[in-house]
């Protein structure tokens, strides 16, 4: 059983959400966050991003950070900026991005089924990421920005969503980057109970984005919970904020490679043990176009690089995928990137940049060799989540990114 409830979101007045509504502090540094702002006051990088507001060679791990998020998230709702929903509602957040479009719904999830694997994880979390994001949420003493979640589409619940947003939306509005998000409210306590109920059916719920996030929460909630001698568990923070989307709306894009040097080999030495491995075609188009493929781009030129049978084990949720069978027939025995978490030599390439990146860092000599990939589908990560076990890292790209500032669930 899945617990999926409504809250009293601290949301933008309507006429201030696309001023407020900023891209997840996780996909900008501080350098870009403060220039994103630049001229903004109601950014919502004040809050996510607080550094932006101090000097800049503050160390954006400062108790100084984490105490100017607080300050401004307070000055936010003080300017009237931000408000608090009266009532526990549901919002049903809308995202067009070109051709794909997402609907999800707002809620609180809990921490409790974090900690139970009701919620299912595919990442390892870093200890650093994971103290940052618990001290900024437990400093402002709210979630401030959501965990993306998904789960396996329900029809009844696609029908609720659907008949929901035929009635005028809260917050309508197209981001810089060409994202169009519309944001309706749920406050009829009929559709809530009936979703609420919903949810309640279902026996997993997926982390697709935002592990350290709903790991931070889990860590706050284990915290407070131990000091709270009277504790009953409808606390705020036995609860997390969240967008649960189905997993038929999912847009996963590619994770690219690109490595410094060929590990000492000359071109073709590398070329002639590649071929071990793989099957390789020249002349070769820049993405892959199916799983077992990878395009690789080499001296000027792309190489079709097909996986040989027998490379990889067919039965493993996790060495089955592409990133594995490239890191474990190719990154590592080839080019000697050992573990690509740490190794300076690799770097990754999300895929919403394209494979010209690819080639213009390949081009200008700063790296030897680029892989495109082909996306992980959702059903490859649900597989990994439910054996238990976790991806390669920068194994998924969602697209679009949510907004930051729509909605925070404060403690």
């Amino acid at each position: 059983m899945a617990i999926v409830l409504p809250f009293k979101a601290v949301r933008p007045k309507k006429e201030f959400a696309k001023d407020i509504a900023a891209p997840p502090y996780d996909v900008v540094n501080s350098e870009e966050a403060r220039e994103l702002a630049k001229g903004n006051d109601k950014s919502y990088l004040h809050i996510s991003r607080p550094e932006i507001d101090l000097d800049p060679k503050t160390d954006e791990h400062a108790d100084q950070v984490y105490g100017q998020g607080k300050i401004n998230f307070e000055k936010f709702k003080t300017n009237g900026w931000l408000f608090q929903e009266g009532k526990p509602c549901y919002y049903i957040y809308k995202q067009i991005m070109g051709g794909h479009q997402q609907i999800g719904l707002v809620a609180v999830a809990s921490a409790d089924d974090y900690d139970k694997d009701v919620i299912k994880k595919h990442e390892h979390t870093r200890p650093d990421k994971e103290d940052d994001r618990t001290r900024h949420i437990s400093t402002i003493d709210a979630n401030t920005e959501p965990v993306f979640f998904t789960y396996p589409a329900v029809p009844a619940i696609d029908s609720m969503i659907n008949d929901w947003i035929k009635k005028d939306p809260e917050y309508d509005f197209t981001s810089d980057d060409g994202v169009k998000h519309t944001l309706w409210v749920c406050d009829d306590d009929k559709i809530i109970g009936s979703l609420k109920a919903e949810f309640s059916k279902l026996n997993y719920m997926y982390v697709a984005d935002g592990h350290h996030r709903s790991a931070a929460a889990w860590r706050l909630w284990k915290e407070r919970k131990a000091k709270n001698p009277a504790h009953k568990g409808d606390e705020e923070y036995n609860f997390f904020l969240t967008v649960i989307f189905p997993d038929n709306q999912m847009n996963i894009m590619a994770y690219n490679r690109v490595v410094k040097d060929l590990n000492g080999n000359s071109r073709d030495e590398f070329l002639k043990n590649v071929v071990q491995k793989f099957t390789v075609t020249e002349q070769a188009p820049d993405v892959p176009g199916a799983n077992l493929k990878f395009s690789m781009y080499l001296d000027g030129k792309w190489y079709l690089l097909t996986a040989k049978d027998g490379s990889y084990d067919q039965k493993d949720p996790v060495k089955r995928l592409d990133a594995s069978i490239l890191q474990d027939n190719l990154l590592h025995p080839v080019l000697g990137i050992e573990n690509p978490r740490t190794d300076k030599r690799i770097s990754f390439v999300g895929g919403i940049r394209g494979t010209k990146e690819l080639v213009k860092l390949v081009d200008s000599g700063k790296y030897a060799v680029a892989f495109s990939l082909h996306p992980v589908n959702i059903k490859q990560l649900i597989s990994v989540a439910d054996s238990g076990q976790v991806m390669p890292p920068k194994s998924t790209w969602f697209e679009p990114k949510l907004r930051s500032g729509l909605f925070v669930h404060q403690y």
